[in-house]
């Protein structure tokens, strides 16, 4: 019998390549050095060549900007700096045309401390959404109620004088966290989730939505045991048992899913991080009264790409009727550059076909942020230059985030790389100038063509898109996966490594090529895969 999930009858995000937007650094279509919605309306085109199916667009909506749009003031309004309403749906219209879905992020777990709901909240303690926020008395010595530190350092609790009481914050004191324990605070969050189903949106991300409830009886959170790692914030000092994860959480993610089901082909991606994330992810979308998947930083975060780490968090996501179909990400606007991490300077090229390859050979939704198709690196800001909120107080050890949210290079010769015609909010380095879109649109070896080229081939084969995923190998340096569907199957080869590897002994030769970088077919004759090489193999079928 036919399984729906993984047949031609499965929805259209089973196996979806998804494009992350990270709105200021994409395009800037009026001149004033941060990029707008009409900027990506403008840009979707490239885009769409790629071959993916949907964007992910991080948040443009009104907000004083302390963490970027991840402080919101008005979940149903654009900020100006963006755009408007009318560009949003321009936008969603654009994206129709050219077979796109939009996502965008949804954020449930704080608001902006601007935000109208928090100035009413914090105006005393019998106002009607005085239980809207998290609200604590000090201890008898005035300190904090407990220990919670924020992610961003420090206590997670700021005084608040006109109520005369804490409130919680776990990430900047700017962004007061949210009761959702409250069914009112659920019911108006739905509310806000209905009002963009209504504008045409295909889902959303939703970001730290393991953070969106607490423990009500205010516990410390027990230290974390030493680790040996350097521990540059309070936060890192704790396991976080307390203040985030609380099992009410699947209530209401149950009456989300349920809102967002309602709606034909739409999609939810839940952000989850922390030690318990593999655990969590596996929770929020199992069976389908839950959200379709997750994602968290088991990639995002990691020092190197190695085989045996990518089989490790593979087999937290076994391919069982109940369990949630996974999301992958190797870059986003959190983590840096991957090629940054991973490889050394004179191996970028190879590398970054290889992790290209890679990326999209995993089972699960591919999710590819913007520039990772022209191999962008992660730029190095100085501290004076710094916007992220995150870097500046953790100096000089918190790796900056802007280095990855450096804008988008167009054009090569152009003075800010076709993004703007001014000064860029975060400056282009020389370095990613020279990746520029217009210089590799017209190298037909470039990273950008090679990506699409994958990305076509993914997409027209349905084991490499929805089908199973099996470990076959995992060393040192090889990686073999076998990804099948309905009894066609397709054959993951990789070596991860900077040096030549011997094709892997228990592993056939056997098959047709679908796709090879950095000459691994040779290996298919010589039994050796060259450094960085990497191919899909259609097993049982003939070159």
């Amino acid at each position: 019998m036919t399984n729906p999930e993984t047949s031609s009858k499965a929805p259209w995000w089973r196996g979806a390549a998804i494009y992350q937007i990270y709105p200021r650094s994409f395009a800037d279509s009026n001149g004033d050095g941060i990029g707008d919605l009409p900027g990506i309306t403008s840009r979707l085109d490239h885009v769409a060549r790629l071959g993916v199916e949907a964007i992910w667009i991080s948040p443009f909506y009104q907000s004083p900007m302390a963490d970027f749009g991840y402080d919101i003031s008005d979940y149903c309004a654009v900020d100006p700096m963006f755009g408007t309403l009318e560009d949003f749906d321009a936008l969603i219209a654009k994206a129709k045309a050219l077979g796109l879905k939009v996502i965008v992020d949804q954020v449930y777990a704080h608001t902006s401390d601007q935000h109208p709901w928090f100035a009413e909240s914090r105006s005393s303690r019998g106002n009607a959404r005085s239980d809207w926020y998290v609200w604590a008395d000090p201890k008898v010595d005035g300190s904090p109620p407990n220990n919670w530190q924020s992610v961003f350092g420090g206590p997670a609790w700021r005084w608040d004088a006109r109520r005369g009481q804490y409130y919680m914050h776990n990430f900047l004191a700017e962004q007061p966290q949210l009761n959702c324990h409250n069914p009112e605070v659920q019911d108006a969050l739905l509310a806000v989730a209905k009002f963009w189903l209504d504008r045409g949106v295909a889902g959303f991300r939703i970001d730290a939505l393991n953070h969106s409830m607490h423990d009500p009886m205010l516990r410390n959170n027990p230290p974390a045991p030493d680790d040996g790692k350097v521990r540059t914030r309070p936060y890192d000092f704790q396991l976080q048992v307390y203040n985030q994860s609380h099992p009410d959480i699947l209530k209401f993610i149950e009456r989300l899913q349920a809102l967002i089901s309602s709606y034909p082909d739409t999609y939810s991606l839940a952000e989850v991080g922390g030690s318990r994330a593999m655990e969590e992810k596996r929770t929020f979308t199992q069976g389908p009264a839950r959200l379709d998947s997750a994602y968290g930083f088991d990639l995002l975060y990691a020092d190197a790409l190695r085989p045996a780490h990518i089989a490790e968090v593979l087999q937290f996501w076994p391919d069982e009727p109940d369990a949630g179909w996974p999301s992958w990400a190797f870059e986003n606007h959190d983590a840096p550059r991957a090629l940054s991490r991973w490889c050394a300077p004179d191996q970028i090229d190879a590398f970054a076909r290889m992790k290209m390859l890679t990326l999209l050979s995993i089972r699960g939704n591919p999710i590819l942020f913007q520039g990772e198709e022209l191999g962008l690196l992660q730029d190095e800001i100085p501290f004076e230059m710094l916007q992220d909120p995150e870097a500046i107080a953790n100096w000089p050890l918190t790796l900056s985030r802007d280095g990855v949210r450096t804008p988008l290079p167009w054009m090569a010769q152009s003075e800010h790389g076709g993004f703007t015609s001014s000064a860029p909010w975060l400056p282009l380095s020389e370095q990613n100038l020279s990746r520029a879109v217009d210089r590799q649109e017209t190298d037909p070896a470039s990273l950008l063509n090679l990506t699409r080229h994958l990305l076509q081939l993914r997409a027209a084969d349905p084991a490499l898109r929805r089908g199973s995923g099996e470990v076959l190998l995992a060393d040192d340096t090889r990686l073999v996966l076998r990804r099948e569907l309905e009894g066609h199957r397709v054959l993951v080869v990789v070596n991860m490594s900077d040096a030549p590897a011997a094709w892997p002994a228990a592993i056939p030769t056997g098959g047709r090529v679908l796709a090879a970088v950095n000459n691994a077919e040779c290996a298919l004759t010589l039994g050796t895969l060259p450094a960085c090489g990497a191919l899909w193999i259609i097993e049982g079928e003939t070159a």
